[in-house]
Protein backbone atom coordinates (compact mmCIF):
# COMPACT_ATOMS: atom_id res chain seq x y z
CA UNK A 1 0.00 0.00 0.00
CA UNK A 2 3.24 2.05 0.13
CA UNK A 3 2.56 3.29 3.71
CA UNK A 4 -0.93 4.70 3.00
CA UNK A 5 -4.19 3.65 3.54
CA UNK A 6 -7.30 5.15 2.19
CA UNK A 7 -10.62 3.71 1.49
CA UNK A 8 -10.25 3.83 -2.41
CA UNK A 9 -12.99 3.56 -4.96
CA UNK A 10 -13.09 0.78 -7.24
CA UNK A 11 -10.75 3.03 -10.10
CA UNK A 12 -8.29 4.19 -7.52
CA UNK A 13 -7.94 0.60 -6.73
CA UNK A 14 -7.55 -0.87 -9.86
CA UNK A 15 -4.82 2.16 -10.88
CA UNK A 16 -2.95 1.44 -7.93
CA UNK A 17 -2.87 -2.49 -8.61
CA UNK A 18 -1.85 -1.57 -12.30
CA UNK A 19 1.08 0.51 -11.15
CA UNK A 20 2.17 -1.78 -8.64
CA UNK A 21 2.04 -4.90 -11.68
CA UNK A 22 3.90 -2.92 -13.85
CA UNK A 23 6.96 -1.85 -10.85
CA UNK A 24 7.48 -5.23 -9.94
CA UNK A 25 8.29 -5.97 -13.82
CA UNK A 26 10.09 -2.63 -14.58
CA UNK A 27 11.30 -1.12 -11.05
CA UNK A 28 13.23 2.00 -12.98
CA UNK A 29 10.53 3.41 -14.74
CA UNK A 30 11.17 6.26 -17.57
CA UNK A 31 9.33 9.33 -18.53
CA UNK A 32 7.79 7.50 -21.55
CA UNK A 33 6.94 4.38 -19.38
CA UNK A 34 4.49 6.79 -16.75
CA UNK A 35 3.39 8.89 -19.60
CA UNK A 36 2.44 5.64 -22.44
CA UNK A 37 2.00 2.51 -20.34
CA UNK A 38 0.75 3.73 -17.07
CA UNK A 39 -0.98 6.73 -18.65
CA UNK A 40 -0.19 8.97 -15.53
CA UNK A 41 0.43 12.37 -16.82
CA UNK A 42 -3.08 12.97 -17.47
CA UNK A 43 -3.61 11.88 -13.87
CA UNK A 44 -4.68 15.37 -12.33
CA UNK A 45 -6.03 16.91 -15.93
CA UNK A 46 -9.92 17.23 -16.40
CA UNK A 47 -12.05 14.55 -18.19
CA UNK A 48 -12.32 17.34 -21.29
CA UNK A 49 -8.75 17.79 -21.48
CA UNK A 50 -8.05 13.90 -21.91
CA UNK A 51 -7.25 13.60 -18.06
CA UNK A 52 -8.66 11.73 -15.35
CA UNK A 53 -9.87 14.27 -13.37
CA UNK A 54 -7.55 13.08 -10.35
CA UNK A 55 -7.15 15.20 -6.94
CA UNK A 56 -4.12 15.20 -3.74
CA UNK A 57 -5.63 11.86 -3.03
CA UNK A 58 -5.05 10.02 -6.18
CA UNK A 59 -1.71 11.91 -6.39
CA UNK A 60 -0.62 10.59 -2.92
CA UNK A 61 -1.16 7.30 -4.30
CA UNK A 62 0.71 7.30 -7.24
CA UNK A 63 3.92 9.28 -5.19
CA UNK A 64 3.71 6.61 -2.79
CA UNK A 65 3.94 3.82 -5.23
CA UNK A 66 6.59 5.66 -7.32
CA UNK A 67 8.59 6.43 -4.36
CA UNK A 68 10.77 3.37 -4.55
CA UNK A 69 10.74 3.40 -8.51
CA UNK A 70 12.87 6.72 -7.82
CA UNK A 71 10.75 8.37 -10.38
CA UNK A 72 8.38 10.73 -8.26
CA UNK A 73 10.45 13.77 -8.85
CA UNK A 74 9.58 15.16 -12.36
CA UNK A 75 6.29 13.53 -12.29
CA UNK A 76 5.03 15.11 -9.19
CA UNK A 77 5.96 18.37 -10.46
CA UNK A 78 3.81 17.59 -13.44
CA UNK A 79 1.13 17.02 -11.91
CA UNK A 80 1.26 19.55 -9.90
CA UNK A 81 1.52 22.32 -12.28
CA UNK A 82 -1.48 20.70 -14.55
CA UNK A 83 -3.96 20.15 -11.67
CA UNK A 84 -3.60 23.95 -11.30
CA UNK A 85 -3.49 24.81 -15.13
CA UNK A 86 -6.50 22.39 -15.67
CA UNK A 87 -8.41 24.63 -13.13
CA UNK A 88 -7.23 28.25 -14.05
CA UNK A 89 -6.99 27.48 -17.98
CA UNK A 90 -9.53 24.54 -18.90
CA UNK A 91 -8.90 25.50 -22.38
CA UNK A 92 -5.21 26.01 -22.68
CA UNK A 93 -4.04 24.28 -25.83
CA UNK A 94 -1.23 22.87 -24.05
CA UNK A 95 -3.15 20.22 -22.11
CA UNK A 96 -4.14 17.76 -24.67
CA UNK A 97 -0.30 17.31 -25.13
CA UNK A 98 0.53 17.77 -21.08
CA UNK A 99 -2.19 14.52 -20.97
CA UNK A 100 -0.43 12.57 -23.26
CA UNK A 101 3.08 13.34 -21.80
CA UNK A 102 4.50 14.76 -25.09
CA UNK A 103 4.49 17.90 -23.02
CA UNK A 104 6.00 18.50 -19.60
CA UNK A 105 5.42 21.06 -17.23
CA UNK A 106 6.66 22.07 -13.94
CA UNK A 107 5.61 23.85 -11.16
CA UNK A 108 7.53 26.36 -9.62
CA UNK A 109 6.62 27.71 -5.75
CA UNK A 110 8.50 27.92 -2.27
CA UNK A 111 8.23 23.62 -1.84
CA UNK A 112 9.49 22.88 -5.05
CA UNK A 113 12.57 25.05 -5.31
CA UNK A 114 15.06 26.55 -3.16
CA UNK A 115 14.49 29.99 -4.47
CA UNK A 116 11.82 31.94 -5.89
CA UNK A 117 12.42 34.84 -8.20
CA UNK A 118 10.66 37.99 -8.03
CA UNK A 119 7.49 39.04 -9.81
CA UNK A 120 7.07 42.66 -10.16
CA UNK A 121 3.85 44.84 -10.19
CA UNK A 122 3.58 44.50 -14.20
CA UNK A 123 3.76 40.83 -14.25
CA UNK A 124 7.69 41.03 -15.31
CA UNK A 125 9.94 38.40 -13.66
CA UNK A 126 13.52 38.80 -12.91
CA UNK A 127 16.22 36.72 -10.64
CA UNK A 128 16.10 33.25 -10.28
CA UNK A 129 14.68 29.78 -9.39
CA UNK A 130 17.16 27.50 -8.25
CA UNK A 131 17.16 23.44 -7.61
CA UNK A 132 13.43 23.06 -9.31
CA UNK A 133 12.21 19.90 -9.39
CA UNK A 134 11.15 18.35 -12.33
CA UNK A 135 12.01 21.67 -14.23
CA UNK A 136 14.77 20.27 -16.34
CA UNK A 137 12.40 18.58 -19.31
CA UNK A 138 10.18 20.99 -18.96
CA UNK A 139 8.20 22.72 -21.85
CA UNK A 140 6.55 25.05 -19.64
CA UNK A 141 6.64 26.60 -16.46
CA UNK A 142 3.42 27.57 -13.80
CA UNK A 143 4.83 30.37 -11.34
CA UNK A 144 3.03 30.23 -8.54
CA UNK A 145 3.55 33.38 -6.48
CA UNK A 146 2.06 35.14 -3.86
CA UNK A 147 0.54 37.89 -6.16
CA UNK A 148 0.40 35.91 -9.59
CA UNK A 149 -0.15 32.89 -10.94
CA UNK A 150 2.27 32.92 -14.44
CA UNK A 151 2.34 30.48 -17.26
CA UNK A 152 5.83 30.65 -19.21
CA UNK A 153 6.89 28.93 -21.75
CA UNK A 154 10.65 27.11 -21.43
CA UNK A 155 12.12 29.29 -24.37
CA UNK A 156 15.75 28.74 -23.70
CA UNK A 157 16.00 32.73 -25.23
CA UNK A 158 14.05 33.69 -22.58
CA UNK A 159 14.48 31.34 -19.56
CA UNK A 160 18.12 30.50 -18.97
CA UNK A 161 18.60 26.83 -17.35
CA UNK A 162 21.30 25.24 -15.70
CA UNK A 163 20.62 21.49 -14.73
CA UNK A 164 21.70 19.40 -11.78
CA UNK A 165 22.20 16.45 -10.90
CA UNK A 166 21.07 15.83 -7.14
CA UNK A 167 22.80 13.26 -4.98
CA UNK A 168 20.11 11.21 -5.16
CA UNK A 169 20.19 10.74 -8.53
CA UNK A 170 16.86 13.15 -9.58
CA UNK A 171 17.89 16.35 -11.96
CA UNK A 172 16.65 19.68 -11.06
CA UNK A 173 17.49 22.96 -12.82
CA UNK A 174 18.15 26.49 -11.81
CA UNK A 175 16.21 28.95 -13.98
CA UNK A 176 16.89 32.64 -14.67
CA UNK A 177 14.50 34.61 -15.72
CA UNK A 178 14.21 38.32 -17.46
CA UNK A 179 10.80 38.34 -18.77
CA UNK A 180 8.78 41.54 -19.90
CA UNK A 181 5.14 41.02 -19.60
CA UNK A 182 4.22 40.30 -22.88
CA UNK A 183 6.87 37.33 -22.42
CA UNK A 184 4.10 35.29 -20.12
CA UNK A 185 0.32 34.78 -19.82
CA UNK A 186 -0.86 35.79 -16.05
CA UNK A 187 -3.18 33.26 -15.00
CA UNK A 188 -4.31 34.68 -11.68
CA UNK A 189 -3.13 37.70 -9.84
CA UNK A 190 -4.59 39.19 -6.20
CA UNK A 191 -6.43 36.95 -3.90
CA UNK A 192 -7.24 34.30 -6.08
CA UNK A 193 -3.23 33.84 -7.02
CA UNK A 194 -2.36 33.84 -3.60
CA UNK A 195 -4.70 30.82 -2.53
CA UNK A 196 -3.46 28.87 -5.72
CA UNK A 197 -0.14 29.38 -4.86
CA UNK A 198 -0.63 28.59 -0.68
CA UNK A 199 -2.57 25.19 -2.48
CA UNK A 200 0.14 24.21 -4.77
CA UNK A 201 2.41 24.68 -2.07
CA UNK A 202 0.83 22.17 0.22
CA UNK A 203 0.05 19.88 -2.61
CA UNK A 204 4.18 19.49 -3.70
CA UNK A 205 4.42 19.00 0.25
CA UNK A 206 2.01 16.15 0.46
CA UNK A 207 2.99 14.55 -2.39
CA UNK A 208 6.85 14.66 -1.37
CA UNK A 209 5.43 13.15 2.53
CA UNK A 210 3.30 10.49 0.07
CA UNK A 211 6.84 9.65 -1.76
CA UNK A 212 9.11 9.78 1.85
CA UNK A 213 6.34 7.58 3.13
CA UNK A 214 6.46 5.26 0.42
CA UNK A 215 10.24 5.10 0.86
CA UNK A 216 10.00 4.16 4.70
CA UNK A 217 7.44 1.58 3.82
CA UNK A 218 10.56 -0.16 1.10
CA UNK A 219 13.13 0.26 3.82
CA UNK A 220 11.39 -1.18 6.68
CA UNK A 221 10.09 -4.02 4.69
CA UNK A 222 13.55 -4.87 3.58
CA UNK A 223 15.14 -4.47 7.07
CA UNK A 224 12.83 -7.01 8.38
CA UNK A 225 13.44 -9.69 5.53
CA UNK A 226 17.06 -9.09 6.28
CA UNK A 227 16.59 -9.71 9.92
CA UNK A 228 15.15 -13.02 9.31
CA UNK A 229 17.40 -13.72 6.68
CA UNK A 230 20.32 -13.12 8.30
CA UNK A 231 22.02 -16.26 10.71
CA UNK A 232 24.26 -14.94 14.08
CA UNK A 233 25.18 -17.71 16.69
CA UNK A 234 22.82 -20.35 14.87
CA UNK A 235 19.57 -18.61 14.53
CA UNK A 236 17.97 -15.37 12.49
CA UNK A 237 19.39 -12.06 14.01
CA UNK A 238 15.83 -10.91 13.91
CA UNK A 239 14.90 -13.46 17.23
CA UNK A 240 17.67 -10.92 19.34
CA UNK A 241 15.54 -8.67 21.45
CA UNK A 242 17.53 -5.29 21.22
CA UNK A 243 17.11 -5.36 17.25
CA UNK A 244 13.16 -6.53 17.56
CA UNK A 245 12.51 -3.25 19.76
CA UNK A 246 15.09 -1.23 17.34
CA UNK A 247 11.92 -2.42 14.62
CA UNK A 248 9.57 -1.69 16.63
CA UNK A 249 10.57 1.72 17.60
CA UNK A 250 11.04 1.74 13.49
CA UNK A 251 7.78 0.46 12.65
CA UNK A 252 6.09 3.30 15.33
CA UNK A 253 8.09 6.42 13.21
CA UNK A 254 6.02 4.97 10.26
CA UNK A 255 2.85 4.70 11.40
CA UNK A 256 3.14 8.15 12.90
CA UNK A 257 4.27 9.20 10.22
CA UNK A 258 1.76 7.63 8.00
CA UNK A 259 -1.29 8.85 10.24
CA UNK A 260 -0.27 12.76 9.98
CA UNK A 261 0.04 12.35 6.39
CA UNK A 262 -2.97 10.62 5.46
CA UNK A 263 -4.83 13.62 7.63
CA UNK A 264 -2.85 16.35 5.44
CA UNK A 265 -3.66 14.76 2.23
CA UNK A 266 -7.89 14.63 2.81
CA UNK A 267 -7.14 18.22 3.77
CA UNK A 268 -5.46 19.43 0.48
CA UNK A 269 -8.13 16.96 -1.08
CA UNK A 270 -11.32 18.93 0.25
CA UNK A 271 -9.53 21.98 0.68
CA UNK A 272 -10.42 22.59 4.48
CA UNK A 273 -8.96 25.32 6.37
CA UNK A 274 -7.21 22.85 9.21
CA UNK A 275 -4.71 22.45 5.76
CA UNK A 276 -2.00 24.45 6.47
CA UNK A 277 -1.67 23.09 9.92
CA UNK A 278 -1.78 19.10 8.90
CA UNK A 279 0.64 19.72 6.20
CA UNK A 280 3.40 21.38 8.50
CA UNK A 281 2.68 18.44 11.40
CA UNK A 282 3.18 15.63 8.39
CA UNK A 283 6.11 17.51 7.05
CA UNK A 284 7.86 17.33 10.07
CA UNK A 285 6.72 13.70 11.46
CA UNK A 286 7.75 12.42 7.69
CA UNK A 287 11.17 13.86 8.38
CA UNK A 288 11.43 12.53 11.71
CA UNK A 289 10.21 9.32 10.28
CA UNK A 290 12.71 8.93 6.95
CA UNK A 291 15.50 9.86 9.81
CA UNK A 292 14.59 6.99 12.34
CA UNK A 293 13.74 4.03 9.66
CA UNK A 294 16.50 5.39 7.24
CA UNK A 295 19.67 5.23 9.70
CA UNK A 296 17.49 1.96 11.30
CA UNK A 297 17.86 -0.05 8.61
CA UNK A 298 21.16 0.80 7.84
CA UNK A 299 22.66 0.16 10.73
CA UNK A 300 20.98 -3.45 10.80
CA UNK A 301 21.84 -4.09 7.10
CA UNK A 302 25.66 -2.95 8.31
CA UNK A 303 27.79 -1.39 6.31
CA UNK A 304 26.36 -3.02 3.21
CA UNK A 305 23.11 -1.11 3.58
CA UNK A 306 25.03 2.21 1.95
CA UNK A 307 26.54 0.19 -1.09
CA UNK A 308 25.52 -0.12 -4.54
CA UNK A 309 24.61 -3.69 -4.00
CA UNK A 310 21.82 -3.08 -2.21
CA UNK A 311 18.67 -0.43 -3.18
CA UNK A 312 18.29 0.87 0.46
CA UNK A 313 21.50 2.99 0.16
CA UNK A 314 19.62 5.06 -2.96
CA UNK A 315 16.11 4.66 -0.63
CA UNK A 316 18.05 6.45 2.31
CA UNK A 317 19.15 9.17 0.43
CA UNK A 318 16.54 10.42 -1.63
CA UNK A 319 14.41 10.71 1.46
CA UNK A 320 16.57 12.53 2.97
CA UNK A 321 16.53 14.54 -0.22
CA UNK A 322 13.11 14.90 0.03
CA UNK A 323 13.02 16.31 3.60
CA UNK A 324 15.51 18.20 2.92
CA UNK A 325 12.98 19.81 0.70
CA UNK A 326 10.33 20.54 2.79
CA UNK A 327 11.80 23.70 4.67
CA UNK A 328 13.37 24.44 7.83
CA UNK A 329 11.46 22.71 10.74
CA UNK A 330 11.57 26.08 12.60
CA UNK A 331 9.31 27.19 9.84
CA UNK A 332 6.84 24.63 10.21
CA UNK A 333 6.92 24.75 13.70
CA UNK A 334 5.93 28.32 12.99
CA UNK A 335 3.27 27.84 10.92
CA UNK A 336 1.63 24.92 13.02
CA UNK A 337 1.76 27.32 16.02
CA UNK A 338 0.13 30.51 13.54
CA UNK A 339 -2.48 27.56 12.50
CA UNK A 340 -3.51 26.32 16.46
CA UNK A 341 -2.89 29.57 17.79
Amino acid sequence: MGGLDFPLSGEQQLSQASIQRFLADRPWPSWSDLSESLGLTGLALPEAAGGFGGGAIDIALVMAELGPALAGADWLSHAAATLLLGRVAPDDAALPDLATGAKRAAIICPASSATMPVVEGDASVRGSATLVAGAAEADLFLLADGDALLRIAAEHDKVEQRHRIMHDGSVSADLFFTLKPGDLEVLASGTAARALAEFANDLVLVGRCAEALGLIDRMLADSVDYLNQRQQFGKPIGLFQTLRHRTADMKLAAMKAAALVEAAIGAVDQERPERSRLVSAACIETADAARIVGEGAVQIHGAMGLTEELHLGGHFKRALAITAGFGSRAGHLARFAQATA
